[in-house]
């Protein structure tokens, strides 16, 4: 198993349990040094895709999860490592039991771009049900966007 630091959409209790259901959530943190940001407009389904870049002044809230080999290949799958749309990364945890390190998918692409008014509310609600505090999720909801679109249909 290794540590999975979770912070877009698979922030979502709900959705980790479908994703990766032999993977128990081990608590939340901070990876600090980092931001949320966007990019890969053009390779998104409804605009820029969520991920992170290093950034010294700033922090992003993830859960982290003890991922099962099975899960992580399913993971793997779903964020399209196979394609090239995401790369691997390590980075550490701030956690109220002390720093951890876990890994955490981030795009392979130019930062740029708009994510749609669905994409940016499904990451903020994301947050809010893993315990994000409040003005994490306010400034997530504040962010620019390109407006509403019908969402795609989620696979298994």
């Amino acid at each position: 198993m290794g540590l999975y630091a979770a912070y877009a959409s698979n922030l979502h209790p709900d959705r980790m349990a479908k994703r990766a259901p032999h993977s128990p959530l081990r608590g939340t943190g901070w990876v600090q040094g980092w931001r949320l940001t966007f990019g890969g407009e053009e390779r998104g389904w409804d605009g820029a895709l969520a991920t992170l870049v290093e950034d010294a002044g700033s922090q992003v809230f993830v859960a982290l999860y003890d991922l099962h080999s099975t899960d992580e290949d399913q993971l793997d799958e779903w964020e399209g490592l196979d394609i090239g749309l995401h790369v691997k990364v390590r980075l550490r945890v701030a956690t109220l039991d002390g720093e951890q390190v876990a890994w955490a998918y981030v795009l392979d692409d130019y930062e740029g771009g708009l994510p749609s008014a669905f994409y940016l509310e499904m990451l903020a609600s994301a947050a809010e049900a893993a315990g994000a505090p409040d003005d994490y999720v306010a400034a997530l909801r504040s962010r620019p966007h390109r407006g509403w679109s019908d969402p795609p249909v989620e696979g298994p």
